[in-house]
């Protein structure tokens, strides 16, 4: 269709077919981001609902006389939707040892204000798990050492953020697997093996093994690795070796 032209030309353009294509690109761009304005994000602002999903946890250390019973409220975000989801909302703890109630009333009010401030809170477990008792540890149930009472705590924390999908458990290499299973059958063949023969034995024969929660077998006298906090520590070839993680002194 042809256009008279009555008038002076000030200038002229020509379209491209890159033009086009971001012409017809904007209205879909304009649609996400209508769509991503209606996510909501974990802030400080965000109201408490009347109804929170949570989770109860028990701590029983050597150091108290009472257990520690851990409650870590979640809230839901986008529920419904391809945005869902869950995050740490508030955390109580409960206990008959009234010795400690000031630094839990106040560790537990820093941890929900973190936890409601949003963004990444999953640094507060490493800070935790980071505390030392100037009195000495202990170990938990499964040979797995614990620093103080906080650091128990922080990993509770971590084991919560896991299981809601903030935290990935980091898995074992089929290598590494592979190493750790190797480890075991040589234990298990030194153990067998009559005291005169050549190599230092990991274990006495006889002596008490120690079963974790995920079913692994160490000797009770095994040592505790510095890599994985386990006590599954034993001497393989006059070398120290985890039996829990395949650390090994001599690479």
């Amino acid at each position: 269709m042809a256009v008279k032209i009555d008038r002076k030309l000030k200038g002229y353009a020509v379209i491209t077919p890159a033009d086009k294509a971001r012409e017809a690109a904007a209205p879909a761009a304009e649609r996400d981001a209508a769509e991503d304005s209606n996510i909501v994000h974990m802030h400080e602002r965000i109201e408490r609902p009347d109804v929170l999903v949570g989770s109860t946890y028990k701590i029983k250390s050597p150091l108290v006389e009472h257990a520690f019973y851990v409650t870590i409220n979640d809230i839901v975000l986008n529920a419904g939707t391809e945005h869902e989801l869950r995050r740490p909302f508030e955390i109580f703890i409960n206990s008959k040892s009234m010795e400690h109630f000031q630094w839990i009333v106040a560790l537990t009010r820093i941890m929900s204000a973190v936890f409601r401030k949003g963004g990444d809170v999953t640094f507060i477990v490493d800070e935790m798990k980071a505390v030392f008792d100037p009195k000495g540890g202990y170990f938990k149930a499964g040979g797995v050492y614990m620093p103080s009472l906080v650091a128990e705590l922080g990993s509770i924390v971590e084991d919560h953020l896991t299981s809601i999908g903030l935290l990935h458990d980091p898995e074992m290499s089929a290598h590494q697997r592979a190493l750790v299973a190797e480890k075991h059958r040589q234990f298990e063949e030194c153990s067998k093996t009559p005291p005169d023969a050549v190599g230092v034995l990991p274990a006495r024969r006889g002596e008490d093994v120690e079963v974790t929660g995920e079913g692994a077998r160490f000797p009770s006298s095994a040592g505790m690795c510095h890599t994985c906090s386990t006590k599954a520590l034993v001497i393989l070839d006059g070398c120290e070796t985890c039996l829990n993680c395949g650390y090994s002194k001599c690479g």
